[in-house]
Formats: C-alpha cells, structure tokens, sequence
C-alpha cells in the first residue's frame, strides 16, 4: 500500500464519518419529538434521559473522527 493510497483512504473515511456524523446530528435535533419517542419505546429509556444521551453519543463520535480519521489522514499529508 503506497503513501497515497493511505493518504486517500483516511481522506473518504473521514469525510463519510463527519457525513453520517452530520446527519445523525441534523436527524436528533430535527426529529427531536418522534426520534426520542422511538428511541424510549425500544429502549426502555425516560424521554428526558434521552437528551443527554444523545450529546454523549455524539460527542464521543465526534472525538473517535478525530482520533481514527482525520489526524492520521493529517499526518499522512504532512509528510
């Protein structure tokens, strides 16, 4: 596997991440209502437990992008 092939590929990783990333975070805050209703009937969760889980989730994302994606793919360029 040559440079640019890794390059690339942490690249599109990144870039598929932060785009599931964006849409599980336009979903949640755009469905709010009928996503935590869902979400507390499959789960056995409180509607008002929910909210904070949800930031949780996402932020714990958010930091794994970070980690796994784009700084590899940062350093690769670097180079």
């Amino acid at each position: 596997m040559t440079l640019t092939t890794l390059t690339a590929f942490f690249g599109w990783m990144a870039v598929i991440h932060i785009g599931v990333l964006l849409f599980a975070t336009l979903m949640i805050f755009g469905l709010r209502g009928w996503i935590t209703k869902v979400h507390a009937r499959i789960t056995g969760v409180e509607q008002a437990a929910l909210a904070p889980l949800y930031f949780q989730w996402l932020g714990t994302y958010k930091l794994l992008i970070f980690v796994f994606a784009l700084v590899p793919w940062v350093a690769l360029t670097l180079l």
